[in-house]
């Protein structure tokens, strides 16, 4: 038995290293399988496995076997309230799209089955949104004849949707299946708030033709096109839409102010749209709308989605532009879909698969291709409709697909009425709540640098374009990246007192040093892109001496680094090691490593560098490691003493007598 106050010393495990197959196996189920997903299969008979596969594969066999009656009155409730939301939403944004309205009521039809089946959330409500219409209808309309200049080919363009919309499912499910999700990743929080800020305004401006009763407009999406297009036409406004389109507008705003006052209240800002078109579409009809230059939808006809798979267009003329508008849209609504999903999970206390939520969007979006629909996500304002009503599972998106199936068979017609200055004053609402100007105002406190990556996606889409906005963010947000790498940090750290805890002396000046020793740690991997900049940083801090020598009133005899937070190294971060153990000893300072990791000690026993620093300069822990150099230190001072003073063996101001005795036996165990 050991004592309570005894100090038990350990060593760095120098066991033979694992096999490149080994590490390589391990490497890359840490890149693409952190979650674990095999652990369910374990211990498991192979009806089981055969089982948890296909719940893994279909989630809706993880949920249906345990459904009962009480879920299905709040799914019921659920899919009913989205559906009221779904019906002017996608005519709303079909017309953004500058697609037929019918397609937008035919996109919340087939998808919502689909991802009830493949989809792991519970509160995601499957739709269009604006930005990715608007985004679709700016890329394919470079080539389709929806840019002023060219002439309109409607189907021409609606082919390349559909085609552009079965790109984007492939893609979204070769990410899935492949568990690339990392690469939505690197479309950051500001990136998707500054793109969707500045969508917002654009969107709200373009409504302005509804609003205004114009009958031609700008094709362009940027500030200065659209308020060029509307002030050109002054002569054209009609103030009959622009009075229907204001009160329309104050209603639904009205609404939403209720819910933000009253979140119980959150039916109310629900059903606003729909009332709106059901109004709309009374007064369209009775006050004759059409004579007041008040424009309507038109024909909408009854039916089910018609087969799409033959109006597919791979034409070698048009397939980069579809190709670049279905990736680019489909990263985006990967991001913005998951991202909210995730947020509604937490709010549960539940988890979400973003790599099933891949595959899921990616089917639904090549069934979708397939039956006359164009790209759908998981939009917050119907989701977030969703989860407020009471959603316990994907059910609501199979009972708001029954409820639309009804709608293309009865009531479709009925919808034909509906003014173009309601959609318009529907589409400006939603996205007034769209422009986060207090989030940015919170960037701007936090953190200037991503503030200025939402500020550059927001003006690159407002003066700019739209993707080249987004690309502008992108490549700041992978610049700040690459600067992180590049410029790790190294931090010179004492010990906090009455305590083991070591942190950074400049943060806490308290925190106490050794004279003779520095401690550095390094925070980061060691790359080719770094290991000049932490090469330099140490030769600075050991010449300035960390403020040491000052405080102290000592040189510095003993470098202690600190790979704890180092968790890769290749050739070029070890050839660094070298330089600075050579630069050190050059100047009389012996170098040691407390904490490497396994992939770190791996790869320096591999590159012979414990070979010739030697196994008893490389310790567990920073304490093992700052008691060693302590010893050394006393031992040498003792020594320097003996030849001056015989006597000054017996004072000690560094170590007491039982951490010497230790150290002693300890180093000798090393040798």
């Amino acid at each position: 038995m050991r004592g309570s106050g005894e100090h038990v010393h350990h060593e760095v495990n120098f066991s033979n290293t694992r096999s490149f197959g080994t590490s390589l196996k391990s490497d890359l189920k840490e890149t693409f399988f952190p979650d674990d997903p095999f652990r369910q299969f374990q211990n498991q008979t192979p009806f089981g496995k055969a089982k948890k596969a296909l719940q893994y594969f279909l989630p809706i066999f993880e949920w249906l076997p345990k459904y009962n009656l009480r879920f299905f009155r709040y799914d019921v409730l659920a899919g009913i309230t989205i559906t009221s939301l779904a019906i002017p939403q996608g005519i709303s944004y079909a017309k953004l799209a500058n697609l037929p309205p019918i397609i937008g009521l035919y996109s919340s039809f087939v998808p919502p089955l689909v991802y009830a089946v493949f989809g792991s959330s519970k509160d995601l409500a499957v739709g269009n949104v604006a930005a990715v219409s608007v985004l679709l209808a700016e890329q394919i309309g470079h080539v389709a004849g929806h840019v002023a200049g060219k002439e309109d080919d409607p189907a021409l363009y609606l082919h390349l949707m559909f085609t552009a919309t079965f790109i984007t499912g492939i893609f979204q499910a070769i990410l899935g299946l492949f568990r690339l999700g990392i690469l939505v990743d690197f479309l950051s929080h500001s990136t998707i708030l500054g793109f969707m800020s500045g969508t917002a305004v654009i969107i709200s401006l373009q409504q302005l033709k509804g609003m205004l009763g114009l009958k031609k407009f700008t094709h362009q999406t940027d500030v200065i096109s659209v308020t060029k297009s509307v002030f050109s036409q002054i002569h054209e406004w009609r103030w009959e839409s622009a009075v229907v389109g204001i009160i329309f507008l104050t209603f639904l705003l009205f609404t939403r102010h209720l819910k933000k006052k009253n979140p119980k209240l959150f039916w109310v800002s629900a059903i606003g749209p729909i009332l709106t078109v059901i109004v709309g579409c009374l007064f369209a009809y009775f006050a004759h709308a059409e004579k007041h230059g008040i424009t309507t939808v038109g024909h909408l006809s009854k039916g089910l989605n018609p087969i799409s798979i033959q109006l597919l267009n791979f034409d070698p003329k048009y397939l980069p532009t579809v190709v670049r508008a279905g990736i680019i849209t489909g990263l985006l609504a990967l991001a913005e879909g998951i991202a909210i999903g995730r947020s509604f999970a937490m709010m549960k206390n539940d988890q979400i698969d973003g790599n099933k939520e891949m595959i899921a969007f990616g089917f639904m979006n090549i069934v979708g291709s397939f039956t006359s629909c164009y790209l759908t996500t998981g939009p917050f304002s119907k989701s977030a409709v969703n989860f407020n009503a009471g959603c316990k599972t994907a059910m609501s998106n199979i009972v708001m697909a029954f409820c639309m199936m009804l709608t293309l068979l009865f009531l479709a017609p009925l919808f034909s009425y509906t003014p173009l200055v309601a959609l318009s004053a529907i589409i400006m609402a939603a996205m007034f709540g769209l422009i986060e100007y207090e989030e940015a105002y919170r960037l701007f406190k936090v953190d200037k640098f991503d503030f200025c990556i939402a500020m550059s996606a927001f003006f690159g889409v407002t003066l700019v374009s739209m993707d080249v906005g987004l690309m502008i963010s992108v490549g700041l947000s992978i610049l700040r990246a690459l600067l992180y790498v590049a410029r790790p940090p190294v931090s010179c750290v004492g010990r906090m007192p009455d305590s083991t805890l070591y942190r950074d002396t400049q943060q806490y000046p308290s925190a106490s040093t050794v004279p003779g020793v520095m401690i550095l740690k390094l925070g980061s991997p060691l790359y080719f892109a770094n290991s000049a900049y932490v090469r330099d940083r140490i030769a600075r801090w050991i010449q300035e001496g960390g403020g040491l020598k000052d405080q102290k009133g000592s040189d510095i005899e003993h470098v202690i680094l600190d790979l704890g937070g180092v968790t890769s190294i290749d050739s070029t971060g070890i050839e660094m090691l070298y330089e600075v153990r050579r630069n050190a000893e050059l100047n009389g300072i012996k170098v040691c490593i407390s904490n490497p990791t396994i992939e770190i000690t791996e790869k320096l026993m591999s590159s012979k560098f414990i070979n010739i620093i030697g196994k008893e300069s490389v310790f567990i822990s920073m304490e093992e490691a700052l008691e060693a150099c302590r010893f050394n230190l006393n031992e040498s001072k003792q020594k320097s003493g003996s030849k001056n003073t015989p006597n000054a063996t017996e004072t000690d101001t560094y170590i007491d007598d039982d951490k010497l005795s230790r150290c002693s036996s300890s180093s000798k165990s090393r040798h």
